[in-house]
């Protein structure tokens, strides 16, 4: 899972009285407004060069775990299929972990990520609100959300095209064939927690404690409840389906998890060119340009949380590409000395050391060092 652990905030409290208006929304604090200028520029580019590389390897060692090998052996992507080991031992885990995967992010969007910002503005912290909305540089939250509840989608449809049809070997087809009535309810909730999300008013940040962001958490959660409190129980139950399951693995695997991860990967290739060229020539265009290769990056991302286990949560990927929230004070200390071995860390250091070098590299560092008010920014 991810850190949400709150960075230190400055002292100056901001009064705010409502929020729901570009002028009344949570403000980030004078200190925290670094911007983008001709005299910090080399060492701007150097640190999105860097960031970007970094998220490159991670995405091309994710795909790799699973569709080449894992950790000097076969494939993780075969160990889940063959199900015969001692990390699965029958197609039965294999499917509870598909299902707590899915019940896992339906929680985390709606506590964590809708939830904790809201609790926070409840509570008067309302700098530490606005710092705790993921993905607010860009304005990019709600897209980030409900691509989440559609990584719920794939998983239970058995595709990874979040218009199509269920496959024929999908947790889908075979709930409907057992229990239409569970199946339809899991449907209803999927469809209601992502239009719940986009009905929130963009910029979440400014909409946090709106109508429509505790309706988005009530409708994860009733989705959170349908994968526990029926999904699980049913297929527990299920006996003489094994080829079934196992054909649900399988088609999982190769047509959800390795395409979400191979799309990553390319993207994020694509990503470290566009911020190459961005170095190199430092123009709005070009800015622009590696903003967009950003969200489409960000994509695949946000569409795998509901598959959060085995490499990426091992060796630490998940944290390495999407840490959140961000150690600002940290990243404007790294832009000043120019050490950006800061942003990696191996396998003998402690975890206060992992953990400082996740908060200042992956997805958010990029995206604060890209976006600012979620436009591209500016040469100057």
């Amino acid at each position: 899972m991810k850190q949400f652990i709150y960075m230190t905030m400055i002292a100056a409290a901001i009064g705010l009285t409502s929020c729901g208006d570009d002028n009344d929304g949570p403000k980030e604090s004078e200190s925290k407004d670094l911007d983008y200028s001709a005299a910090v520029a080399d060492s701007w580019h150097n640190y999105t060069v860097n960031v970007a590389r970094l998220l490159k390897d991670d995405a091309t060692s994710l795909y790799n775990s699973w569709a080449t090998a894992y950790n000097g052996g076969e494939a993780y992507a075969t160990t889940f299929k063959n199900h015969n080991n001692a990390s699965y031992r029958s197609e039965l885990e294999c499917i509870e972990e598909i299902l707590d995967g899915c019940a896992d992010i339906a929680n985390e969007v709606g506590t964590a990520k809708i939830g904790d910002p809201y609790n926070l503005y409840m509570a008067k912290r309302y700098e530490e609100a606005l710092y705790a909305v993921e993905s607010w540089y860009s304005w990019h939250s709600r897209e980030d959300y409900r691509n989440n509840i559609y990584s719920i989608r794939n998983s239970y449809y058995g595709t990874s095209d979040i218009n199509g049809t269920p496959a024929a070997a999908s947790l889908y087809t075979l709930v409907n064939s057992v229990d239409p009535a569970i199946n339809s309810e899991m449907v209803s909730a999927i469809d209601a927690a992502a239009s719940a999300i986009w009905s929130i008013p963009s910029p979440l940040r400014n909409n946090i404690n709106s109508s429509e962001s505790l309706n988005a958490m009530v409708k994860c959660s009733e989705l959170e409840q349908v994968i526990n409190n029926k999904l699980k129980p049913l297929i527990s139950n299920l006996t003489g389906k094994n080829s079934e399951l196992h054909a649900i693995i399988v088609n999982y695997v190769d047509n959800i998890v390795l395409p979400t991860y191979l799309q990553l990967k390319e993207r994020n290739e694509a990503l470290y060119t566009s911020v190459q060229n961005l170095s190199s020539n430092r123009t709005d265009n070009a800015f622009e340009a590696a903003c967009n290769a950003w969200l489409e990056a960000r994509e695949p991302w946000e569409r795998s949380e509901a598959f959060l286990f085995g490499p990426v949560d091992a060796l630490g990927l998940d944290p390495n590409m999407d840490s959140w929230p961000l150690d600002q004070e940290a990243i404007v200390q790294v832009l000043k000395s120019g050490n950006f071995s800061e942003l990696e860390w191996g396998d003998g250091d402690d975890d206060n050391r992992v953990e400082s070098s996740q908060n200042i590299r992956g997805f958010h560092t990029l995206e604060f060092l890209l976006f600012k008010d979620g436009q591209p920014r500016k040469v100057k």
